[in-house]
């Protein structure tokens, strides 16, 4: 059996692995609570409910926070200043459940002191990760906020003519730096934070849009034009504006080589997610093994069909995508990694 600060320790690690941290509880309450199976119930259910549950969302929500806000954890503190206490609150709470589970092993029972409690404990461990939450949350919100206003001004310079140094002219965007700029875009997709109960939005990974939605201008989308050679292909372009009365879109090739605006019907322009899901709480927001896709083929700018060989298991993973290639005996090509960002349902068919 473990110790009490092995257990902690083990399962703290749970929770950033992903894994249930009640087993590893319950084996420290069945050896403090002995025979008393209600109490060892009641601790269990607050345990999980605070545990789980709340500290998993808490850290899940504050690894993306300071992912969003960038490698400067100060650039953090001054959007949301009040995580840190709270962290270093329910970091207290912690040590004191450690200490009552190491008093209670010590003294080899249970009493109705210690009973209260840890009730007590528990109860503010579920309330602080809550708080935390929260603060998180709102921060964010800030962070999108901030991004909003970002891709506001830039396509505002966009069609005033002016590019700023970070965003030359696409005449000389060289191809590396366009990669690059893509790669960054699918690594910075907010993860999405829903709370306990809610579901995954449209746009969240797999989830479609909804049947009205229209795309923004700046929005990046998977579509469907001809060809030089005339045949047609899915390109990553970005949108330039929607007409209602025609129920058109007029989008941008991404690629600079491009250079080209097509206007094009609804049905031939696909919006892509603009969360990614996380695998550990929302796994049904994920396209599954073996489920039909387009996929953007690695270091270029077009959508190809595709198998998915493997869903992401972690909310930072890219999927493993097998690509329709005639050049492999089996038709397909070895696994490729994918990101969230540039993976869309494909209504075609499967191929014979």
């Amino acid at each position: 059996m473990r110790t009490p600060v092995q257990g902690l320790a083990h399962a703290r690690g749970c929770l950033k692995t992903g894994a249930c941290a009640v087993p590893c509880l319950d084996e420290r309450m069945r050896s403090a609570v002995g025979g008393d199976w209600r109490m060892r119930v009641a601790i269990s259910k607050l345990a999980h409910a605070a545990l789980c549950r709340d500290w998993r969302m808490r850290n899940t929500v504050s690894s993306i926070a300071h992912a969003q806000c960038g490698s400067k954890r100060g650039t953090c503190l001054v959007i949301f200043p009040g995580s840190r206490e709270e962290r270093s609150r329910s970091e207290h709470n912690l040590i004191n459940i450690q200490k009552t589970h190491e008093r209670m092993q010590t003294e080899n029972k249970i009493s109705p002191y210690y009973r209260t409690k840890l009730r007590g404990l528990y109860t503010t461990a579920k309330a602080d990760a809550e708080a935390e939450c929260n603060i998180l949350r709102k921060a964010l919100d800030k962070i999108a906020e901030i991004k909003s206003l970002l891709e506001e001004r830039r396509i505002a310079a966009k069609i005033a003519g002016i590019y700023s140094d970070a965003e030359p002219p696409r005449k000389t965007m060289r191809r590396g730096v366009l990669m690059t700029l893509l790669q960054q875009s699918a690594m910075t997709l907010p993860l999405w934070i829903g709370k306990p109960g809610d579901k995954p939005p449209p746009l969240c990974g797999a989830m479609p849009a909804a049947g009205d939605y229209v795309a923004k201008p700046g929005d990046k989308v998977a579509a469907r034009v001809k060809a030089v050679d005339g045949d047609e292909q899915w390109i990553l372009a970005e949108v330039v504006s929607y007409s209602h009365a025609a129920n058109k879109y007029e989008v941008d090739d991404i690629d600079e080589e491009g250079k080209e605006r097509h206007t094009l019907s609804r049905r031939r322009v696909i919006p892509l997610p603009q969360w990614k899901a996380n695998p550990e709480t929302d796994p049904e927001a994920l396209f599954q093994r073996e489920q039909l896709v387009l996929a953007l083929y690695p270091q270029t700018t077009c959508f190809y069909r595709a198998l998915i060989h493997a869903p992401p298991q972690r909310p930072q993973d890219d999927y493993s995508v097998l690509f329709e290639d005639t050049s492999y005996a089996d038709g397909y090509s070895p696994p490729l990694n994918v990101a969230q960002r540039y993976v869309v349902a494909c209504k075609e068919t499967k191929k014979k």
